[in-house]
């Protein structure tokens, strides 16, 4: 099997589990090819195979790999999309971070984790992806996002108004710090810290949600994913901030913002005793007391 492994920071309390890791791929005789950057921070750290293979970005892999390891939290698993974008390619995220909604195997599974991909012993989630297609070339090649696009003011003492149209169709004028357009992935992320519900995966919709409105009868809305969402920002300030993940752009006032979702999906691993359901229920301690 043809492994890939992608990681962009590295403490020495990681150490001792990415050892594990790459000794599990090894002891199964995987054919192992780790993110560049990331080899030249492990590689005086991590004992490593000889033949080990570096890619940098998604033609290196393409066509080449059969499944990627990200290995750290939900942050990296979001810097891998720019690599796999519409390869295919299955993401298997290990946290080594903290929360982790989307690498959701802790770092105490990988043994098991790794057995369960070399044994096929697995689900594929298919997670839609939301699309910028205009400004169009604000993020060159790489204008879609996993988890959500928000649009910030760019000044803490002037408010930002966005006008949304749906299909053509006025929504609403949101007054306030910013504006939220979310996938059901990116619901348990930004969207949820303003108040957005939680959206289960599969359910093809978007989620718009203000940031710190200043209308407090205005709440977070669901769309369908079918809907073309048209955007376009007023307010005192000439600039404005927009993000796609974890890449941002300054925008004009003048610009027009319109978002589709995406025409490919990206493909997440997940152990079949692992599921949507159970992940929140870990991650926020549903139904657990935790009272002292």
């Amino acid at each position: 099997m043809r492994v890939a492994v992608f990681g962009k920071s590295y403490s020495d309390g990681q150490k001792s589990y990415l050892q594990l890791l790459m000794d599990e791929l090894a002891k199964r005789n995987a054919e192992i090819s780790i993110y560049e950057p990331f080899y030249k921070t492990i590689s005086n750290e991590i004992n490593l195979r000889s033949n080990i293979s570096k890619f940098n970005t998604n033609k290196d892999i393409k066509g080449n790999i059969d499944v990627l390891f990200s290995v750290g939290g939900d942050g990296t698993m979001l810097d891998t999309v720019p690599i796999i974008r519409n390869s295919g390619i299955p993401i298997f995220g290990i946290n080594l971070g903290r929360l982790g909604f989307l690498s959701s195997v802790s770092k105490h599974e990988i043994s098991d984790a790794v057995k369960c991909i070399f044994s096929g012993d697995y689900n594929i989630d298919k997670r839609a992806l939301l699309q910028l297609k205009k400004p169009k070339n604000l993020f060159g090649n790489v204008n879609y996002a996993l988890n959500d696009l928000t649009i910030y003011r760019n000044n803490a003492t002037a408010l930002v108004t966005v006008h949304v149209y749906v299909d053509d169709l006025f929504l609403n004028s949101y007054w306030g710090d910013g504006l939220i357009v979310s996938t059901p992935t990116g619901s348990t992320a930004y969207s949820m810290s303003v108040g957005g519900p939680i959206v289960t995966p599969g359910s093809k919709n978007f989620i718009i949600a203000p940031i710190a409105s200043h209308n407090l009868t205005v709440r977070p809305i669901i769309l369908q994913d079918s809907s073309t969402i048209r955007i376009k920002i007023d307010g005192r300030e000439e600039k404005h901030l927009l993000t796609l993940d974890s890449k941002i752009s300054a925008i004009s006032r003048e610009d027009e913002i319109i978002i589709k979702r995406c025409n490919f999906t990206v493909n997440l691993i997940q152990m079949k005793n692992k599921n949507f359901y159970s992940t929140i229920r870990d991650k926020l301690y549903w139904g657990k007391d935790n009272r002292n």
